[in-house]
């Protein structure tokens, strides 16, 4: 069955699942930043700060990672090309 009317959200209208711990949190708090309000604290400076070092740490891990599969897989290539060297040496 095909849907014949479009619904169409405005952006704000969407609330995503951080919202929805915020409202659970403190409803007022949540409505108040929906508003424009931005809250200062020095707390929520030092966890933004906190959030971004976390996330720097997250992104070097992911990159060693990466390079860390392309390595093994040069090695594994290099393994069974000293295998396929030996073999053939012993055969001929």
């Amino acid at each position: 069955m095909k849907h014949t009317k479009q619904i169409l959200f405005k952006e704000t209208e969407i609330i995503n699942a951080s919202e929805i711990g915020q409202y659970c949190y403190c409803p007022i708090a949540w409505l108040l930043q929906k508003c424009g309000y931005e809250p200062k604290s020095p707390l929520l400076d030092i966890g933004a700060k906190k959030h971004k070092e976390l996330g720097e740490i997250i992104n070097y891990a992911q990159v060693n990672i990466k390079k860390s599969k392309s390595l093994a897989i040069v090695g594994y290539l290099l393994l069974i090309t000293a295998i396929l060297i030996v073999l053939f040496e012993v055969i001929l």
